[in-house]
């Protein structure tokens, strides 16, 4: 699913990604009639709140979530700074038709598990299927719950106040295509200081937050849908980033040259991290 990252700043009006929550179409083929029927009938069932939502600004939307967000972080270990940031792009501010009028804020689409309302807009193709929510509350939820797959699992294992780490991490694990997507994250989170709302953690913390959580993402594995548009990467395919790696002793290894290498993992520069994964197997 490719998402238009819109309102938070020019630069990056134009820019799209290619979301994972675009997981298999709840309703994979509805006629443009029966989206127009569905999604009237969804506006009437929330024209109350339609009729008087308020346009927000950056700083209205941030100040309205702040605290879903830091909610989100305690229970999960997603920096409350990430969260902010996704949601702002996706929902252009909180002002985009899905927001408004679905109450989804982060764009995730209809699965085959779904059993909630509907709502049809164009999209990867024409009346592509997203999740309705009751309240934004609940996007925010599902934004987290989301993440809770083995793919993301590493991630998890980071501080959650790592909001840098996990911008890459999200570009690493396939949350988006776009080359720039975790420089775009993190401009916006350093434009409006969303890390004032991250917070370190003990490391008791950390650990008894890490094994919850990495329990919830093992027991989910099985349940998992398959993603209509990336599917995820074998673990006998990827290397994890060790100390005293180099992109070119890990090419070596693997019988791979240091640009095919960058190419698989669409890296624009030489520098890996420790704890990185790299696809190494094309």
């Amino acid at each position: 699913m490719k998402i238009a990252f819109r309102a938070v700043y020019p630069a990056i009006v134009l820019f799209s990604f290619a979301l994972l929550s675009a997981c298999s179409a709840h309703k994979n083929t509805v006629s443009n009639k029966q989206a127009r029927k569905n999604n009237n009938t969804i506006q009437k069932q929330n024209r109350e709140a339609i009729a008087g939502y308020t346009p927000y600004t950056v700083t209205s939307y941030i100040e309205r979530f702040k605290k879903i967000a830091v909610k989100e972080m305690d229970l999960y270990g997603i920096p409350a700074s990430i969260t902010l940031a996704q949601g702002l792009f996706e929902s252009g501010n909180g002002n985009g038709e899905l927001a408004k009028v679905a109450n989804n804020h982060f764009g995730i689409k209809c699965t085959s598990d779904w059993g909630g309302k509907s709502y049809y807009k164009n999209d990867d193709r024409d009346n592509d299927c997203f999740r309705v929510y009751n309240n934004p509350e609940d996007s925010y939820r599902d934004h987290s719950e989301f993440l809770k797959r083995k793919r993301y699992a590493f991630l998890f294992e980071l501080d959650k106040n790592d909001y840098k780490g996990w911008a890459y991490g999200l570009k690493q694990a396939g949350y988006a295509t776009n080359p720039k997507y975790p420089e775009l994250l993190i401009g916006v989170i350093e434009r409006y200081h969303l890390d004032q709302y991250d917070k370190p953690e003990g490391e008791i913390q950390k650990i008894k937050r890490e094994d919850r959580v990495l329990t919830e993402i093992n027991q989910n594995i099985g349940t998992e849908k398959k993603d209509s548009v990336i599917n995820t990467t074998p673990s006998e395919k990827l290397h994890n980033v060790t100390s005293g790696d180099t992109l070119y002793n890990i090419s070596k290894r693997f019988g791979l040259t240091v640009d095919e290498l960058k190419a698989l993992n669409n890296m624009p520069d030489n520098n890996i991290k420790i704890g990185q994964k790299l696809i190494v197997v094309k």
